[in-house]
C-alpha cells in the first residue's frame, strides 16, 4: 500500500500488461475532469432525476473491481490482473480506495472505483451492465467530490467517452501542480 500511495502522490499509477507484469505510468498530457465543469447530457440528467439506480458507496468494492476486470464487448483484455485486485483491495481496507456503485432491483449493474488522498481522486476503472449505470455513478462521484471539497479528479488517459463529460488534457507539469495542491487538502471521501 505504501508504494501505491507514494506513486499516486507523485502522479504515477500502475497497470498490468498481458505478460502479467505491472508497469508504472506518468502520462503527458494527463486527462482530468474539472470538477466545476462536469457536463451531463440532457438525457443523463433525465435518467438521474428518474432515480432508476440506487447509488451506493463502498458497499461492494470487490464486486466492482471484478466487474471492471472482466472482459467486455468493447474490451477484450484488461489491465486489472489479480495483483492489481489484491493491491487495491488492501488500499480499500485502509480507507484509500473506494467504489461508487449503481444498483437496480438489488443487483449491481454499474460502477467505478478509484483512489482518494486528500482532495485528490484518481478514477481507475468503470463498468456498465445496464445502459447509463456507469454514467450515473460518475455523475454521483463528481457531485460527491464537490460536496466533500475535493479539487482534482484524475482520469489518467483521455477517451471519447469521458470527453463528453467535460474531460480535458493538461500538461504533466500543470497536473503535478494541481496534484500537489489537492494533496494538501484535508478532504475525506467518506
Amino acid at each position: 500500500p505504501q508504494t501505491l500511495l507514494s506513486a499516486y502522490c507523485q502522479g504515477i499509477f500502475p497497470m498490468a500488461h498481458e505478460d502479467g507484469r505491472i508497469y508504472w505510468y506518468d502520462p503527458d498530457p494527463r486527462a482530468i475532469i474539472p470538477l466545476d465543469h462536469f457536463h451531463a447530457s440532457r438525457s443523463l440528467r433525465r435518467t438521474i432525476r428518474q432515480q432508476i439506480f440506487d447509488i451506493r458507496i463502498d458497499s461492494a468494492f470487490s464486486a466492482v473491481m471484478d466487474a471492471c476486470a472482466a472482459p467486455a464487448p468493447d474490451r477484450e483484455d484488461t489491465w486489472i490482473n489479480e495483483d492489481i485486485v489484491q493491491a487495491y483491495t488492501r488500499l480499500h481496507r485502509l480507507g484509500f480506495a473506494h467504489s461508487v456503485e449503481a444498483w437496480q432491483d438489488g443487483e449491481l449493474v454499474g460502477g467505478l472505483y478509484g483512489v482518494a488522498i486528500g482532495g485528490f481522486f484518481a478514477g481507475e476503472s468503470m463498468f456498465s451492465r445496464v445502459r447509463d449505470s456507469s454514467k450515473v455513478a460518475l455523475a454521483f462521484l463528481v457531485a460527491h467530490l464537490n460536496e466533500r471539497q475535493f479539487s482534482l479528479l484524475d482520469i489518467q488517459f483521455m477517451t471519447d467517452h469521458l470527453r463528453r463529460f467535460g474531460a480535458i488534457e493538461i500538461p504533466a507539469f500543470e497536473y503535478k501542480l494541481k496534484l500537489s495542491r489537492a494533496l494538501l487538502l484535508s478532504a475525506t471521501f467518506c
